[in-house]
């Protein structure tokens, strides 16, 4: 039965809902200490700390020559090459008026004043000759001049990337504490739903959430239960969410959180935990709900497709960046400049798909996709960000707008 609207609770301010999901993001507990080569992606749980200085030893930075002159001041400068130090190697002292040949690499003998690259040496036999000025250390990389040891060089709350992989290695550590992945179960609702690949029946639809979503998760690190389509029953409802709740951390829904008669969802949440959040005043995604469905965060998206992506990359993400131990993502909205006229103000907050573009002069402007619609995916692989519209707001063309790189809600953050 259809709820009367002068039943319902008036729709929650945007910045509000989005604080209030936030809060109940609690950060990760379960951690794991994992090989390197089995850590990218993952989120640092403890600070990666140095046990080394880097470089461990002081280092040329050039092939050349090491040299200990007795006047650096004089020109030329003549020293005897007493021996030649290739990197994995260690030389003697230097004693004053002598040189060494020297590689990449290669630890600097003691007694060293600077090195000086080969193209500017004059070779005579066993001496060298030096026209070119030289300035004390030259070339010589300094023993902990990247890396003391006992800092950090890997702060916690990062998701781990190749190169902080590689960073860890060069000092020697070879297993980091990370969080465990977050485990999400996403349970697609709709008797209309078919898979692609099945001939579609009457009223049926091809289920494109479980493509976009199930994808996005997997992106961000987190382990997917996907137990496949649930039919519009509160009894196949309730028990797909009772079996979720025992095996994941978040259950994400797609469909089933609307005030229709076959929106089984929310009750069924309702009945094994609670509903703390409904109803957004966005556009699209009204319908964003969270709850507990037993221990399980809940997260309720709309059934079409625009609407639940919208209000994942906007809501959803954000809490589970956070529940998996990340910053969450801002929504660091970027001035630019609109190419298209919006007329028409809604009453809610309006997120629209629009593309950049670089006019023949240079300046980026924004396109809109013609079809704003809930249902229209189109607009959302073509789209690369958001217009931020407020309610009531209408743009002209050449008007600023703030907006959102869908690319940079994923990646911002450390």
């Amino acid at each position: 039965m259809v709820e009367p609207s002068a039943q319902r609770a008036p729709l929650l301010d945007f910045d509000v809902a989005r604080q209030r999901l936030l809060a109940f993001a609690k950060p990760p507990e379960a951690l794991e200490s994992i090989g390197l080569l089995a850590a990218n992606g993952c989120v640092l749980a403890k600070a990666i700390t140095s046990p080394m200085d880097v470089p461990a030893f002081a280092n040329s930075s050039m092939d050349g020559y090491a040299i200990a002159p007795q006047d650096p001041e004089v020109r030329p400068l003549r020293l005897a090459v007493t021996q030649r130090i290739a990197a994995g190697y260690e030389g003697q002292a230097l004693a004053l008026g002598q040189a060494a040949r020297i590689f990449t690499g290669a630890p600097v003998p003691p007694g060293t004043w600077a090195v000086v690259p080969q193209e500017l040496v004059e070779v005579n036999g066993q001496e060298i000759v030096i026209e070119a000025p030289v300035g004390a250390g030259d070339y010589v990389r300094a023993q902990g001049e990247d890396i003391r040891a006992g800092h950090d060089i890997v702060q916690a709350g990062k998701r781990l990337k190749p190169a902080d992989l590689a960073l860890a290695a060069s000092v020697g550590v070879t297993h980091v504490t990370t969080y465990k992945p977050l485990t999400v179960a996403i349970l697609l609702t709709g008797d209309e739903l078919v898979e692609p690949g099945t001939p579609l029946g009457p009223g049926q639809i091809y289920n494109s959430n479980r493509y976009w979503l199930q994808s996005l998760l997997t992106e961000l690190g987190c382990e997917v239960l996907d137990p496949g389509i649930v039919r519009d029953t509160p009894e196949d409802t309730r028990a797909a969410l009772a079996q979720a709740s025992q095996a994941a951390d978040v259950i994400i829904t797609c469909g089933g959180v609307s005030v229709g008669e076959e929106d089984h969802v929310r009750a069924a949440v309702a009945s094994m935990g609670r509903i703390d959040l409904w109803q957004i005043a966005m556009k699209p995604g009204k319908p964003l709900a969270y709850g507990q469905a037993e221990k399980a965060d809940f997260i309720g998206l709309p059934g079409n497709p625009v609407s639940a992506f919208v209000t994942f990359m906007l809501m959803g993400l954000p809490f589970l960046q956070q529940r998996m131990g990340l910053a969450p993502s801002q929504l660091s909205a970027q001035p630019m400049t609109a190419a298209f006229d919006w007329p028409k103000p809604d009453r809610r907050r309006e997120f629209i798909r629009v593309r950049q573009r670089v006019q023949p002069d240079g300046e980026v402007v924004l396109d809109r996709w013609p079809n704003q619609g809930s249902g229209v995916m189109s607009s959302v692989a073509w789209a690369d960000g958001l217009v931020d519209i407020a309610a009531g707001q209408t743009i002209k063309a050449g008007d600023r707008v703030p907006y959102l790189s869908l690319r940079d809600l994923v990646d911002r953050c450390p």
